[in-house]
């Protein structure tokens, strides 16, 4: 019997009139019910959210740090429960779900943190005019209102937290949207926050199904939108709302560039461990996962035979065992998708060095070269465990290939050279750059965001905190100063 799992309405538990199986992308099994919230559900939580937001905001510092690292603590405490959940319901390898939940304990951790230390208000003398004499401004941040925050499938439970923790720690109401397919990891945070005494209606955990998304969107009460996910989502959002403030975390189809200089064999073994590690990670459902690889004729022919051999050493397979290093994409819909890309990709003259399988919702992974400009894999996010590697001559057109893209999240450089090092960091138009590594890394304290279609604003807690926000300047008059 599947345990039916309720929501988090301001604060408390509820349940709705209807349910939703969600079911694991591995075996099909059925993971849990979840309570799907009524209209006059949705209604009260916005409401409360709405009326609570004062009071929400003049909390003491000390209450929301309180709540946070409570979370964070708790999170160590169930970490294997919790793993299995995220490894159950999203098809995760289970040392990368432990992973997450790693990180998802720092995201809360960096929050009762900044909590303590956020807003402390920054003075101006200005009496560097005349008349400004005997003033002092002081400015500080206030919430820009209640925030929707809206969660994608592939990091369950880390995005989430990168969604709520930042407005608990700002003094922010939110209301948290899970994703459909992946809603179980997301509860448990209200399981955590439940435990804490925030103020009712400050938070609330919302499984809508996507369709009831418009009204939460348009309600003038959500003056701020979070969303990670599609590009297509994330932009129409946007369009429909252009009054309020929107951060969207969208994709990317990231570059590896290998470098000339990078040419020692325990460079090129280095390279291509960390380059099949991340094509392949969460299935590549990962908007940071290396998509391309682009590496320099000095190089290349070296290179590309160690790459092959390191995707074909990765473990597919059953993600609840340890040993596994791929696992099932979210879906059977999603992996058939990767298929046809690749499909369309190999008849218009790509290269197949490896993978290009598809059983269920599993997809082998997949090494292409001599791939044409135009097709859907070269130009899209593929989100899946699919490599395309693209020899160049020199520095300077390898980062014109890894600019030659309408996503611009982040790149990762293989050099030696620090001199190329703030050369990349000046040429590749990317939220983030990262030198001797794969672009996919992500701090969660560091700005995390894109350029071009890749997004607006950054993520990253204290950056969040600040995008939730706006500074309100207070000026003292008639003072000795």
């Amino acid at each position: 019997m599947a345990v039916t799992h309720a929501f988090w309405l301001a604060g408390r538990q509820a349940t709705g009139e209807d349910t939703f199986d969600v079911t694991s992308p591995w075996d099909g099994r059925l993971v849990g019910k979840v309570s799907v919230p009524t209209d006059a559900q949705v209604e009260e939580a916005v409401a409360a959210a709405y009326a609570v937001r004062d009071e929400f905001a003049a909390t003491p510092a000390h209450v929301r740090a309180a709540a946070l690292d409570h979370v964070s603590r708790r999170l160590v405490e169930r970490t294997e429960e919790i793993a299995q959940l995220i490894s159950a319901e999203n098809g995760k390898p289970i040392k990368w779900a432990r992973g997450e939940v790693g990180r998802a304990v720092s995201v809360f951790r960096f929050a009762a943190e900044e909590a303590r230390r956020f807003n402390g208000g920054e003075a101006q003398r200005l009496d560097t005019d005349a008349g400004g004499q005997g003033r002092l401004a002081l400015t500080r941040r206030f919430p820009k209102g209640a925030v929707l925050g809206i969660a994608p499938f592939n990091f369950p439970l880390n995005l989430c937290a990168h969604k709520i923790a930042p407005a608990i720690a700002a003094g922010v109401p939110i209301i948290l949207k899970p994703a459909p397919a992946t809603p179980l990891s997301g509860l448990i945070i209200g399981d955590l926050l439940a435990e804490s005494e925030l103020p009712a209606g400050s938070w609330s955990i919302l499984p809508v199904a996507n369709d009831h998304m418009p009204a939460l969107v348009q309600d003038e009460r959500l003056p701020v939108i979070s969303f990670t996910g599609s590009e297509k989502v994330g932009y129409a959002i946007m369009d429909s709302v252009p009054r309020k403030h929107c951060t969207l975390e969208l994709g990317g189809n990231g570059a590896a560039v290998v470098l000339g200089d990078y040419a020692s064999d325990a460079d090129l073994d280095w390279a291509a461990t960390r380059i099949a590690t991340f094509s392949n990670y969460q299935g590549g459902q990962s908007c940071i996962s290396v998509q391309r690889v682009i590496a320099d004729a000095a190089v290349y022919d070296r290179l590309l035979p160690r790459i092959v051999a390191a995707v074909e050493a990765q473990v597919t397979g059953d993600p609840s065992d340890a040993k596994t290093d791929v696992g099932p994409l979210v879906s059977e819909a999603a992996a058939q998708r990767v298929e046809a890309w690749v499909q369309e990709a190999v008849d218009a003259g790509a290269t197949l060095l490896t993978g290009g399988k598809r059983d269920g919702a599993s997809y082998v992974p997949t090494v292409l070269t001599d791939v044409p400009a135009d097709t859907t894999i070269s130009c899209e996010e593929v989100f899946g465990p699919v490599l395309t590697v693209t020899k160049v001559d020199g520095e300077a057109a390898a980062f014109a290939a890894a600019n030659d893209s309408k996503y611009g999240l982040q790149a990762g450089v293989f050099t030696h050279d620090v001199q190329v090092a703030f050369r990349a960091h000046r040429a590749l138009e990317v939220g983030g750059v990262v030198i001797g590594d794969v672009p996919s890394y992500r701090a969660d304290q560091m700005p995390y965001g894109g350029a071009k279609q890749s997004g607006v604003g950054r993520e990253g807690v204290k950056f969040a905190m600040d995008d939730y926000t706006y500074e309100r300047v207070l000026v003292l008059t008639g003072l000795a100063l």
